[in-house]
């Protein structure tokens, strides 16, 4: 590959990795084209972009970057394939549903490598089930919202509640 080649690469990788706030490095080298295709399928559905990249590239367009990323460096060996997306654990759940499907448990792909979401990283497949479980944003706030909204249906319900308590009791009363 020629230099002026592996120069736009990195320059593209460097704005891919700043225009996407959480991407995971992953292990796809055993899958077949069958499995590659359909887990390209399944990411474009769930709006997650997959790229298979060179290590030192990658290596590189993350030195390009303000941030320190080199706990990842680590990760960057044999074939790397990265998730890119905008919902932190959506990548995570990706994985986790595609590897649940495959019959063969042993060493199944894709496998979590290292991730770099919600402005930390998280190395190694033993953490794909705390990535799984990670809120999205939205997530979040429908939480908020709805830890607000609590009370005061709580508040509503004993008023209407107690009316009409009151309600009976003062027509029980009336007609006695």
């Amino acid at each position: 590959m020629k230099k002026e080649d592996k120069s736009k690469i990195i320059e593209q990788l460097t704005a891919t990795v700043k225009a996407y706030p959480h991407f995971y490095l992953t292990d796809t080298e055993s899958l077949n084209a069958e499995k590659t295709n359909a887990l390209r399928r399944e990411c474009y559905k769930k709006e997650v972009k997959l790229v298979v990249v060179k290590n030192t590239l990658l290596k590189k367009a993350l030195e390009n970057l303000e941030e320190d990323y080199s706990p990842l460096y680590a990760a960057l060996k044999g074939n790397t394939a990265i998730m890119f997306s905008h919902v932190a654990n959506v990548p995570a759940r990706l994985i986790k549903d595609f590897t649940k499907a495959s019959k063969n448990k042993e060493n199944v792909k894709p496998q979590l490598k290292a991730a770099y979401v919600q402005e930390s990283f998280y190395i190694g497949a033993e953490n794909l089930e705390v990535l799984v479980n990670i809120k999205s944003k939205n997530e979040l706030i429908g939480d908020v919202i709805s830890m607000l909204q609590s009370p005061a249906k709580n508040v509503i319900s004993a008023l209407q509640s107690s009316g009409q308590t009151i309600l009976g009791v003062l027509k029980t009363l009336e007609e006695k």
